[in-house]
């Protein structure tokens, strides 16, 4: 093993934290970085730390190649996948191959900045409905929105297209649309909206940003929904008169992962800081993440959002990337396929580009980070059908790569 780039990080106690930064030594494992901190430290961790759980070499696969910043992909019951290309196309892959001819019936997008066409989901009865859902910007550089709409797909297009949800206000500029669609046992969705933007965008007379902490705002936060639209009637503001009743949770900045741990029931999401202050959290319905009032973050201009990292009555972090990682995609791993990856996260990064393997403990702290080197901006990462890891990377000549062990 070489020594790789010098990081440091800190494990908080009650509630699990860890913190990236420069200062320590960095395992190389089989061209992957793992870290780990020891259980019961409380400081920063000054020296080379032992894998919690051994790393695994990796193998990386080009399954499809030619897509245009493609952003998100779902899985058809005979094994075909849905791709969506932010600037505004519907694709499939057949049997590995990509057609050549976009899915007509997809709405017109706002492709500006971070907006366009955004994540796709089928519905879990899709054999039995085949609808298909989507997340995207729409409107003008003024006034613009993020929208859930779903439609019947007939294996070539869209067919009767509905908007079933959108964020309640417009805003302007191109940036922190969000977006990603769970869907949840009980057959709702939980559907991620950004905060809609950096200083200087405002919005009634004040920055956007703020509105993350306004309940009765939908920006900034993860709403609950049928899977009609419809507010379910057991949301947890729904009798709160001075609340949006589709909130579930609220205080986020950027949500561009979500995934779902059946076997201890916990939905996951990581979000974008702004400089720094990357997070993970564990999302329980009604409960505020903070933002823009406790954060890591520092501002793009330079100095801090705010002088607090924790408060009572906001979750704490479970994972804080001090330098940025930009996380995008995430998923929960759940196969017997890679049975050392069993029970772990992985994240993308677009500004890390890599693929962040996460270690948790039975209560969902973290035990230490694995990091599969990708060399490109990883937009999404999914389990597919088969067992095996799937990560879309964000580039003008897009690719699908497929994850494995090398062995």
């Amino acid at each position: 093993m070489k020594a790789g780039i010098n990081y440091f990080f800190t494990i908080i106690k009650p509630r699990t934290r860890l913190i990236i930064a420069p200062g320590v030594v960095m395992l190389l494992i089989t061209g992957c970085s793992f870290m780990e901190a020891s259980s019961n430290t409380t400081t920063v961790a000054q020296q080379t730390q032992t894998p919690s759980a051994p790393a695994v070499n990796v193998k990386q696969s080009t399954v499809v190649e030619g897509l245009e910043h493609p952003w998100g992909v779902a899985w058809l019951p005979d094994g075909s996948m849905l791709i969506s290309e932010r600037p505004g196309r519907l694709r499939i892959v057949r049997q590995g191959v990509l057609d050549p001819t976009p899915i007509s019936g997809v709405p017109k997008v706002f492709a500006v900045g971070q907006g366009g066409l955004l994540d796709v989901s089928v519905h879990p009865r899709f054999a039995e409905n085949r609808l298909v859902y989507l997340t995207y910007a729409h409107g003008s550089d003024s006034a613009n929105r993020t929208r859930v709409a779903r439609a019947t797909f007939d294996g070539k297009a869209l067919k009767d297209l509905q908007v079933i949800f959108e964020v309640s206000q417009s805003k302007s500029g191109g940036q922190h649309f969000g977006s990603r669609i769970l869907w949840l046992p009980d057959g709702t969705m939980l559907v991620a909206f950004g905060d809609g933007g950096n200083p200087p965008v405002r919005l009634e007379d004040d920055l956007i940003r703020k509105q993350a902490q306004n309940l009765r705002s939908r920006l900034g936060k993860i709403v609950r929904l049928n899977d009609d639209g419809i507010v379910p009637q057991n949301n947890p503001f729904v009798k709160n008169a001075k609340a949006d009743p589709a909130v579930w949770s609220y205080g986020h900045r950027n949500i561009q992962g979500i995934a779902f741990d059946a076997t201890k029931n916990r939905v996951w999401a990581t979000e974008h800081g702004a400089r720094g202050g990357d997070e993970l959290n564990l999302i329980e319905a009604g409960k505020n993440y903070g933002w823009p009032v406790v954060t890591h973050s520092q501002e793009y201009a330079g100095g801090e959002i705010s002088s607090e990292r924790s408060r009572p009555g906001m979750v704490d972090p479970k994972l804080v990337w001090a330098n940025t990682s930009a996380p995008s995609g995430l998923a929960f791993y759940s196969s017997d396929r890679i049975p050392t990856w069993k029970g772990d996260l992985f994240s993308g990064g677009l500004v890390s580009q890599d693929v962040s393997r996460i270690d948790l403990d039975a209560n969902g702290n973290v035990l230490g980070q694995q990091s599969i080197k990708i060399g490109q901006r990883v937009r999404d990462v999914r389990q597919g059908l088969d067992g095996l890891l799937y990560i879309l990377t964000d580039e003008q000549n897009g690719q699908m790569i497929r994850l494995e062990p090398a062995n």
